[in-house]
């Protein structure tokens, strides 16, 4: 199956998991495309948003395409800028947390990560 359309066609729903604040996620590519291996997910987060401090079994792998933040991993605060790749094993505490202006990151997971 193949599919072309422009991110922000892709409608942006809320992130409910307890512990995040301000952001969304769209599903821009999974396994409803077609996607066997990978899906495909841009964040946004408003100003001062963040996910929750948490840790999973799969693996992150994020660029980073707007705005700036933080990443917090195991228990370290590092900044992040528009162009940075950040890849997250599974298992390792973590979370991301915007600046003042908000930020924007693509995120792959392996598919029925949900």
């Amino acid at each position: 199956m193949f599919k072309h359309l422009h991110y922000s066609e892709v409608p942006a729903e809320k992130v409910a998991v307890e512990g995040a604040d301000r952001v969304t996620v769209r599903w821009v590519i999974s396994e409803d495309d077609g996607a066997p291996t990978f899906a495909m997910r841009i964040f946004e987060f408003e100003a001062n948003g963040h996910t929750p401090y948490h840790s999973h079994d799969w693996e992150h792998e994020i660029f980073i395409l707007a705005e700036d933040g933080y990443l917090t991993i195991d228990g370290e605060k590092r900044p992040i800028k528009p162009g940075d790749v950040v890849f997250i094993p599974g298992g390792m505490m973590h979370n991301l947390t915007a600046g003042d202006k908000g930020l924007r990151m693509m995120c792959l997971v392996p598919v029925g990560c949900r």
